[in-house]
């Protein structure tokens, strides 16, 4: 059975550490869930939840990522949008070491709750 999951290397001094996308948006989606006025992933699902997440790679190692979400009703959108980017920055930063260029968030949809 073929792998077509894609990975970020890291060279170390005494290895390779390979993390693969999947994990990185799964650092997303997690870091998502602490922002106020999200309501999550655009048109999300247990098994597509990685495909509003999209993530760019270049050829330094650094990461641009881009997300689909929802905001709920009576939110700033900018307001949350910019803490997202904050959050999805410094998750993705604390745990992996990977250095985060930008965070390019759509909003997809507003969601009453």
């Amino acid at each position: 059975m073929a792998d077509n999951k894609q990975y970020i290397t890291q060279t170390q001094s005494n290895g390779v550490i390979m993390i693969s996308e999947d994990v990185i948006c799964a650092i997303v989606a997690r870091a998502l869930e602490e922002v106020d006025g999200v309501a999550g992933l655009s048109g999300v699902t247990k098994k597509n939840w990685n495909k509003c997440v999209k993530l760019t790679v270049d050829e330094n190692n650094a990461l641009t990522i881009e997300c689909n979400i929802n905001i709920i009703y009576g939110q700033s959108i900018v307001t949350v949008a910019a803490a997202v980017q904050e959050s999805v920055s410094a998750a993705v930063n604390s745990m992996t070491g990977i250095q985060v260029i930008s965070v390019n968030i759509n909003v997809c949809g507003i969601i009453r709750k």
